[in-house]
């Protein structure tokens, strides 16, 4: 049986009108959902150094560690130090992260929380290694 080579015309001719299936994403800015899950940040006046999101990250891409500069201790009202509370930095791998987002569930405190920040492509990845400080 011979091919007939005109008979992809009248489908070339439908699909020329219709509406494009991908988008025009680097010109035009994406749609994100609700609950859209991207970048981590980390909020330094929150944290208590519980460690939670550290045992709960299954690409163990989270690391919490004591902040260099500490806060001086403050003098109570009866004349005797109070001690202060402790400052924690965190070092965030996302070149690991899988955007899970267990470590914003488990944490106490709500020091975690998750952007719709999704463009993170570097070609160092030095640069995917941020120290929340």
């Amino acid at each position: 049986m011979a091919k007939k080579p005109m008979r992809i015309l009248p489908e070339a001719a439908k699909n020329l009108f219709k509406k494009a299936a991908t988008s025009k994403y680097p010109f035009e800015k994406a749609k994100l959902y609700e609950g859209y899950r991207a970048r981590v940040v980390f909020e330094k006046e929150k944290c208590i150094g519980c460690k939670m999101c550290m045992r709960v990250c299954p690409a163990k891409a989270i690391e919490i560690i004591l902040a260099e500069n500490q806060p001086q201790p403050q003098t109570g009202p009866d004349g005797n130090p109070m001690p202060a509370k402790k400052l924690f930095d965190c070092i965030m791998n996302l070149d690991r992260c899988i955007y899970c987002v267990q470590c914003v569930e488990v944490c106490p405190k709500k020091a975690l929380a998750y952007t719709q920040d999704f463009e993170l492509a570097q070609l160092d990845r030095k640069k995917l290694k941020l120290h929340y400080k």
